[in-house]
């Protein structure tokens, strides 16, 4: 594809949203209409997986079938190098770090798994999370120390408090894990059950104040929803899924290495480009055929968060939770879970429902009024999790608590 027909097709997808952005705003419910989610159906899961505009599932098709036409040029001849870079830049400027410390991998567990097995890890060593860390950031820490000899260390995080907890609560509930044999702590910028907005920096000067030599977080639920600023942070590693925030293509993922940390990992994988990208990100991202469409797509994904605006994304989202919230303590039956204030908040909820189990009310929701969220059962929450993002509606979220009171 020549640089003009990227650009082109670039330029019809902010070409198709523009009608709901403009200079003075965004028309939130004419945004909504550039989405393809079935009208029966009341998406409140971008949490576990988001969905793309119209616009830009057009593109990634337009960018598929101009594959088609010379494969070997689109994936191997470099036709579409500058624009692989260019999403690169993009990514990294969202993330406010440099290109060099960002690939592109396919999601947040295949980051993590990255750490896991190229970190110089072995027995005597430590790594530590919480129980709120997801599996994909959990298990292959464990898979690896049972071939290595390190030690997996994970403690119970009192999620029944979380939403009295403050951010200085957070750091020390972790500081009192470490130990002297700690070298990887593991954390999440949002969790995915309760969405408490993890302190990085706060963290970050804890651990390695302690003597933790590196900072890996699970930004899954970050990337796309809050300002992020991962190269002030001083982690040392931050791995995120765009399908999720971001709205971009299935199978897109990203992956922040801090430059003074790349040569102490190792490559996952491998195949012919280690010394030609040696020194360079791109040493992570060695593995073979790519899906480049989707890559092509996440870029023109990064476009419309630009066009949508950082600040205005993340006041939608915060005027949502506020409703939310108002409309949960309006509601006897209906008790927020979450952190109150939304300094340590974010787009993700629980929520719990007086005298129901959540998992199978659930699956009742689904199956007779079409509402499509996550549901936690266990000793300490029995909760719907509610994950809305800019295309949600307050008549949607008003209809999901009205209906949750009455189960």
């Amino acid at each position: 594809m020549s640089d003009d027909g990227c650009q082109c097709s670039s330029l019809r997808v902010l070409k198709a949203l523009a009608s709901s952005i403009t200079q003075s705003g965004v028309d939130w419910d004419e945004l909504a209409r550039a989405y393809d989610l079935a009208p029966e159906i009341l998406y409140l899961n971008h949490a576990s997986i988001g969905t793309i505009p119209r616009a830009i599932a057009s593109a990634r098709h337009r960018y598929l079938d101009l594959c088609e036409t010379n494969p070997w040029l689109y994936i191997w001849g470099g036709a579409w190098e500058k624009e692989r870079q260019d999403t690169r830049r993009r990514a990294a400027a969202l993330m406010r770090c440099d290109a060099d410390e960002v690939a592109i991998t396919h999601n947040t567990t295949e980051g993590i798994n990255v750490l896991a097995q190229g970190l110089p890890l072995g027995p005597g060593d430590e790594v530590l999370f919480s129980s709120m860390n997801h599996p994909g950031a959990s298990v292959c820490w464990q898979q690896q120390a049972a071939r290595r000899g390190f030690k997996v260390r994970r403690f119970e995080f009192p999620v029944a408090e979380a939403d009295s907890m403050s951010a200085d609560d957070i750091a020390a509930i972790y500081r009192e894990q470490v130990r002297d044999a700690t070298r990887v702590l593991v954390f999440p910028h949002v969790d995915n059950i309760v969405g408490f907005r993890y302190p990085l920096r706060q963290m970050a000067s804890m651990a390695h104040e302690l003597g933790v030599e590196f900072v890996v977080v699970d930004a899954a639920q970050a990337v796309g929803m809050i300002p992020v600023d991962v190269g002030a942070s001083g982690v040392d590693f931050y791995a995120t899924s765009p399908h999720k925030w971001l709205q971009a293509p299935k199978g897109t993922g990203l992956l922040y290495l801090r430059k003074a940390m790349q040569e102490r990992v190792q490559p996952m994988w491998t195949t012919w480009g280690q010394a030609r990208w040696k020194g360079t990100v791109r040493v992570f991202e060695d593995y073979g055929t790519r899906g480049m469409p989707e890559v092509l797509a996440l870029g023109d994904a990064l476009r419309f968060h630009d066009e949508l605006g950082e600040r205005r994304k993340h006041a939608r989202l915060r005027d949502l939770w506020e409703h939310t919230r108002a409309l949960v303590d309006a509601t006897l039956r209906i008790r927020w879970r979450s952190p109150r204030d939304w300094k340590s908040s974010s787009s993700l909820y629980a929520v719990e429902v007086g005298g129901v189990n959540a998992p199978e009310a659930g699956q009742r929701l689904y199956e007779q009024h079409g509402i499509v969220l996550r549901a936690f059962g266990g000793a300490e929450l029995n909760t719907f999790r509610l994950s809305p993002n800019v295309m949600t509606s307050k008549k949607q979220i008003e209809r999901v608590v009205r209906i949750a009171a009455a189960l």
